[in-house]
């Protein structure tokens, strides 16, 4: 993948970044093999709901798991389902999705910075 052009650090600054810990999982009535995450950001957020492609995880191996999520893209649509937030991640060698999360424990609902 090619460098992306220099951007300026409102637009980093814009995004709202957030540790989440996931706390259901489930298969997603979408188009491809992707799971319905329901992550919680704590008392101020709550729960939100993010749609994405994580079968390279068993569905138990996702559960309490810390997760890094913008959480201010508005909703999705994809498919039947909303997915409200986006967790980050990139990809493995083989293609799957490695999510992004914290070294230690944060408190829900910390901003990344």
């Amino acid at each position: 993948m090619a460098v992306k052009p220099t951007a300026e650090f409102g637009n980093f600054d814009a995004l709202d970044v957030r540790a989440g810990r996931i706390v259901r999982v489930e298969d997603a009535q979408t188009r491809k093999p992707t799971y319905k995450l329901t992550i919680d950001f704590g008392p101020e957020i709550g729960t939100k709901i993010s749609c994405g492609a994580y079968r390279n995880y068993a569905k138990d191996a996702l559960l309490g798991k810390t997760v890094i999520c913008v959480i201010n893209f508005g909703a999705k649509k994809m498919g039947p389902e909303i997915s409200e937030v986006l967790v980050l991640g990139v990809a493995n060698a083989a293609g799957g999705t490695i999510y992004l999360t914290t070294e230690q424990n944060v408190p829900l609902g910390a901003a990344v910075f």
